[in-house]
């Protein structure tokens, strides 16, 4: 396994830049050849409510190339400037254990964003600028009406950051790992804010 990620060679499936905030790439994630990555990323505490803390690399593994196996689930590493800032991942509802606890509508298209450490301390504005572009990924289909984000109900940060970015709160769900709080953006809402 190799310490240095290689997403500098994918093939990117957005790419946009950002006066003022940079360049952001979504590569497809490599399960192996960016395990280091991501292993050091979800098994850290920042990343607690992501539930794989105490994941061994092996797992870790066997989780995303179960993933990259799924046509209904994908897993990307987001890099700004050339330095991956983030793990993304997005999921059809139906197809997934989220799609029993809350009433799916057609075109719902769930998302799942870790931030990575900060190098260099936080950036005022770095998660809202990152947000907007990923929001844009996804809303970039015609067919994706409506993001769904389930955060962890007690990961009060991320639920008043998806509130910022526009998401309306829905009811608390109970998953099998978790409770967590349902938040939904639709493409509408995207469109009066710009």
């Amino acid at each position: 396994m190799t310490s240095e990620p290689t997403t500098g060679r994918r093939e990117a499936v957005h790419e946009q830049t950002v006066e003022g905030f940079g360049t952001v790439r979504v590569l497809p994630l490599d399960p192996v050849a960016d395990l280091d990555l991501i292993h050091g990323w979800v098994t850290g505490e920042r990343a607690r409510f992501w539930g794989m803390g105490g994941h061994s690399r092996e797992q870790v593994l066997e989780i995303y190339e179960y993933l990259d196996s799924l046509t209904t689930h994908h897993a990307y590493v987001v890099q700004r400037d050339g330095e991956p800032v983030a793990l993304f991942q997005t999921y059809e509802p139906d197809a997934d254990p989220v799609g029993e606890c809350y009433d799916v509508q057609p075109g719902d298209f769930g998302v799942h964003l870790l931030i990575g450490p900060a190098h260099g301390g936080t950036e005022r504005g770095f998660t809202g600028g990152l947000l907007s572009v990923l929001v844009g990924y996804a809303l970039a289909d015609p067919e994706h009406r409506r993001i769904v984000v389930e955060p962890d109900a007690r990961n009060e940060k991320a639920i008043e950051r998806m509130v910022r970015a526009g998401f309306v709160l829905g009811p608390e769900i109970d998953k099998p790992e978790k409770r967590a709080r349902l938040a939904f953006l639709s493409r509408d809402a995207v469109g009066r804010r710009d």
